[in-house]
């Protein structure tokens, strides 16, 4: 059986016919926020229910990172490195310092505490943007179920003056989020409120050099399922999750193809020596699959 549907030929040149997706790691709850560390040839990965942060290395498989991780979603890495982590237990974003102690980047906006930090991407100008649905806070499962105090939308939080922005504040619960390569776009899903009926698609927001967005509009839809976590190549191409796999989208918004994989996908990230494997997490486990591709990754 086939690991791929080929929909526009060209996404045929992007995967290898003899590269399977491979099953890494089984056993989680429900899998997110896969980051990769090449300094550390390791990939790290959040074990939301179990409230724990994994890592996986090869050639020695799966060990825990940290517990409790204060039921941590989304990671990514700042431009020095450091893991930068969204946790819904505490309701905010941290970063983890080369010595290991935890730095707070953010817990509150207008004196009201964050709804759950969901995930988190670094712009090259070094400005941490993430986005702020409820979904850790409306149940007990991935965090503590609480009231929601401030609206669902995406910030940028700038280092240098510690400022917190609202950016995106035009969607139901903003969740995935990614720039194209030279950062003149911004592309985040929406993936609605939770308990309703929101329609669910990707938007797409013109970026000026300063960050300011403007001109937001619809750029796909994922059929089945929705876009929860997606990355993007160096040819601007847009990977997501999907209910039956990985999607990939070209830039004018169309359809290429999906990577097939067994269970619903929640996020991915790109790794390995070249930035050539795509790492997915998806509901119980860990998959990797070797790409015709190299992804966008900072540092």
């Amino acid at each position: 059986m086939s690991c791929f549907e080929i929909i526009d030929p060209i996404f045929g040149t992007y995967v290898l016919g003899n590269a399977p997706v491979k099953q890494l790691a089984t056993g989680f709850d429900w899998v997110e926020g896969p980051v990769w560390f090449g300094d550390a040839d390791c990939l790290l990965f959040s074990d939301i229910p179990n409230n724990r942060i994994m890592r996986w290395t090869p050639g020695a498989g799966i060990s825990t990172y940290r517990e409790p991780s204060n039921y941590a979603n989304g990671q990514t890495r700042d431009l020095r490195g450091r893991l930068i982590t969204c946790e819904h237990g505490a309701r905010r974003v941290t970063r983890t310092e080369h010595d290991g102690s935890i730095t707070v980047i953010a817990d509150r906006f207008d004196g009201k505490p964050l709804n759950s930090p969901n995930d988190v991407i670094v712009k090259s100008d070094g400005t941490i943007w993430f986005s702020d649905p409820h979904y850790g806070i409306m149940t007990n499962y991935e965090g503590y179920a609480a009231d929601q105090e401030n609206p669902c939308v995406v910030y940028r939080y700038t280092p240098d003056t510690h400022a917190l922005e609202v950016m995106v504040s035009d969607m139901n619960c903003p969740n995935g989020l990614a720039f194209s390569p030279d950062e003149s776009l911004l592309y985040v899903a929406d993936t609605g409120r939770m308990f309703s009926d929101d329609a669910q698609h990707l938007r797409v927001y013109d970026c000026a050099a300063d960050g300011a967005l403007s001109g937001g509009r619809h750029f796909h839809t994922i059929d089945p399922g929705a876009s929860d976590g997606f990355r993007i190549d160096t040819d601007g191409n847009l990977w997501s999750s999907a209910a039956d796999g990985v999607h990939c989208i070209a830039p004018d918004g169309h359809l290429m193809g999906k990577v097939l994989v067994p269970e619903l996908v929640s996020n991915i990230c790109f790794g390995g020596r070249a930035k050539h494997e795509l790492y997915i997490t998806a509901t119980t486990s860990l998959y990797r699959i070797t790409l015709n591709r190299q992804g966008i990754q900072r540092p």
